[in-house]
């Protein structure tokens, strides 16, 4: 069935940001509206399409089989309506924001693609770190925002928008020497993926030694790939050539961690900027 006329704007836009962010609250969080606004909007545009674009249920909202096709044209035709709008506006907006160095891998050129398109005239300062090092930051004030890997013992005070799924990556077919003890690659004993790693180990009784440490996911997947060592890396983030090998070693599975966004921004513009980056974090996430 083709729509009757053209689409809502706005609808398209709250459905856009509804499956990046898979909460209607967060979504109306971002578009400073109600959540039942969000939901009559998108109900709207489901009636205009003809199609149904989400499944609800009470603990989620996640995209229907049709809404997946519609996501990319939807997300390209905000993307050409924001660009138009952005052709007369001459403000910039700086916005300097944190990640964790356990969540950039590879697809950082088209995460930086996206938030260019989604915001032509935003100026993006980041910075790259371990999680512990970018709250220190935030809580000093020289980040506007930070999107990290929950540090142990901190109790989340901001959003979490996902969980990030860790695992032992190594060279496809690689082995372990016999006798040896597991080869560890790691960004050292200040981070908590690697404390909850060797936890893991030592409580299965499997030996280890640490024999590579670097920071950030490139540089640990570059020692796995080389059969210098198993990286405790995010599952999404291993680099060609390399496979998760717990199952096949037996080692302990590890836990997923929370990837929780920090700002005290309240403008609707960089609060849709940090929702439109976060979200993209969670479609890769999600695969």
């Amino acid at each position: 069935m083709k729509p009757s006329k053209a689409l809502d704007l706005d609808a398209v836009k709250a459905f856009v940001l509804t499956a990046d962010l898979q909460s209607f609250t967060r979504a109306a969080a971002a578009l400073a509206t109600t959540q039942s606004a969000i939901s009559l909007k998108l109900r709207r545009l489901e009636d205009q399409l003809g199609r149904r674009l989400l499944e609800r249920t009470p603990r989620q909202v996640r995209l229907s089989a049709e809404g997946a096709l519609f996501l990319e044209a939807a997300r390209s035709l905000v993307g050409a309506h924001e660009r138009a709008v952005a052709s007369f506006q001459v403000e910039r907006r700086r916005l300097t924001v944190g990640l964790s160095q356990l969540i950039v891998g590879s697809e950082l050129p088209a995460l930086l693609c996206h938030m260019s398109e989604h915001d032509p005239q935003l100026l993006l300062e980041l910075r790259v770190a371990g999680s512990r090092e970018l709250m220190q930051a935030y809580e000093e004030g020289t980040l506007d925002a930070a999107l990290v890997v929950q540090p142990e013992g901190r109790h989340a005070q901001g959003e979490t928008i996902y969980k990030e799924q860790f695992a032992w990556i190594g060279a496809a077919g690689w082995r372990p020497r016999p006798g040896e003890p597991l080869p560890l690659s790691t960004q050292g004993e200040s981070c908590s993926i690697r404390a909850a790693a060797v936890r893991a180990l030592d409580q299965a009784g499997v030996a280890w030694t640490e024999v590579f440490i670097g920071k950030g996911a490139a540089v640990l997947g570059a020692a796995a790939a080389a059969g210098l060592a198993i990286a405790v890396l995010a599952r999404r983030a291993a680099p060609g050539g390399t496979v998760d090998l717990g199952p096949a070693l037996s080692l302990p599975p590890l836990p997923s961690q929370d990837v929780v966004l920090y700002t005290a921004l309240n403008d609707q513009r960089s609060r849709q900027a940090l929702h439109a980056l976060a979200g993209a974090f969670r479609q890769l996430a999600q695969g």
